[in-house]
């Protein structure tokens, strides 16, 4: 273990150094393996994590993926979707904050990045609310915390990574991801609905609208509801694997930004330009965290630690719980990604041999990483929103969430001791 110990210190003085997490997994990972099965079978590994990764057919799911998010940023669809929301629930207190709240969870069904979600929805909600008197507190905490729901409603980055790294069913990680998703924008609205209740001028109502524009509304989201309707019901039933979806899903996100007439020839270049920046740097993340998972097998640390955790006769659940604490602490010193990266090689070894559901674990998982995006000092979405309305403090945002991570409390609580909150829709995938 003495190796183990010290890859870690290593790794965590490169992060200290401002080291690519990704490059700091990898130099880690090698020279860990190297330690146990010597250099020659560690930097072959190397070469052949990388071909295995950017040759194998289903890694494809997650460039496609990242355009598919891509074409739908570009297409506007997100002020339709907040102009639906508002009118059906502006009239309610805290109503403008409640809509951005099921607007981001809508714009996450087709985007699956939080700070896309979270940017994306500061330009389009932030206005509004201010224009009705919203305190800045809970209109930027309403954008952040919506935001999160991006790396957990489907089609989720952060779903697809964990099916990689433990080479978990991504279709069914995708369907345990819905539930839960909409758990927590029925959760967030409820903490705006106690704060406005508490102290009503947070968020004013708005005027009530005629049912004939409510409806009206819907015909602008049409388009959004269909492509997620066809990329989730498609794997759900086994039209097609999620990889297909992947791809008929970046298909049909390019027809509606066409049909919207947001696409030039030079936007579509910049689109397919992000695109691949974007999936050449979670591909080289998800090499390193290989390259780093291959150490930590090696070495046998998830085996030492279940064999531990049955030898001080700890009931199953604690151990989850304990997890699920460390996540929260560790969510207050590294970001989302190197957290996951760091954690989950280590971690759903130990899960699997205490029997627990590892599709149930990718959910409580991400689910706890949410909450690291919106926690000090590391809030990622925090300082997103930061960076897109400055004359806000950091200190007013998050003061402005702290509501809604009681809100993911509760629902983390609900998802550990109720699995079948997760695990109901991919039974029937079975």
């Amino acid at each position: 273990m003495e190796a183990v110990v010290i890859g870690f210190v290593a790794l965590f003085a490169l992060l200290l150094l401002q080291v690519p997490i990704a490059f700091g997994m990898g130099l880690v990972g090698t020279l860990g393996f190297a330690w146990f099965v010597g250099l020659g079978p560690a930097m072959r590994s190397i070469g052949n994590t990388a071909t295995d990764m950017v040759m194998v057919y289903d890694f494809s799911v997650l460039p496609l993926f990242i355009l598919m998010g891509n074409f739908v940023a570009r297409s506007g669809i997100s002020q339709d979707l907040y102009e639906a929301s508002n009118k059906w629930l502006g009239h309610r207190r805290g109503g403008l904050a409640m809509a951005t709240i099921v607007a981001c969870g809508g714009f996450s069904a087709v985007c699956g990045s939080s700070f896309a979600t979270a940017a994306t929805m500061a330009k389009v909600a932030m206005p509004p609310m201010r224009r009705f008197g919203y305190a800045d507190s809970l209109a930027a905490g309403s954008i952040a915390a919506g935001g999160t729901l991006g790396i957990l409603i489907p089609p989720s980055i952060a779903l697809v990574f964990y099916g990689i790294m433990t080479e978990t069913d991504i279709g069914q990680l995708f369907a345990a991801g819905i539930i839960p998703g909409i758990l927590g924008v029925v959760l967030y609205s409820a903490a705006v609905a106690v704060m406005t209740r508490i102290n009503p001028e947070l968020g004013p109502p708005a005027e009530p609208v005629p049912w004939s524009e409510r409806i009206r509304a819907l015909g602008g989201v049409w388009g959004m509801l269909v492509l997620f309707l066809i990329v989730m019901g498609g794997i759900y039933v086994g039209f097609f694997t999620p990889t297909e979806a992947a791809g008929i899903g970046a298909t049909g996100a390019f027809v509606i930004a066409l049909a919207r007439r947001t696409l030039t020839f030079r936007v579509t270049l910049e689109i397919l330009a992000e695109s691949g920046r974007t999936t050449a740097v979670l591909m080289t993340l998800l090499i390193g965290s290989l390259l780093f998972a291959n150490f930590i097998n090696v070495s046998r640390l998830p085996n030492v630690l279940a064999d531990w955790f049955e030898t001080v006769e700890i009931a199953p659940i604690a151990v989850v719980l304990i997890l699920v604490a460390i996540y929260i602490v560790l969510g207050c010193i590294l970001e989302s990604v190197s957290m996951m990266l760091l954690t989950v090689p280590v971690f759903y070894p130990v899960m699997q041999a205490l029997g627990f559901d590892l599709i149930w674990f990718g959910i409580v998982v991400v689910v706890v990483i949410e909450i690291s995006l919106i926690t000090p000092p590391i809030g990622l979405n925090v300082f997103v929103l930061n960076a897109m309305l400055p004359d806000i403090r950091l200190t007013e945002i998050f003061r402005g969430v702290l509501p809604f991570v009681g809100a993911d409390l509760v629902r983390i609580a609900l998802i550990v001791f109720i699995p079948a909150l997760s695990l109901y829709l991919p039974s029937f995938m079975e």
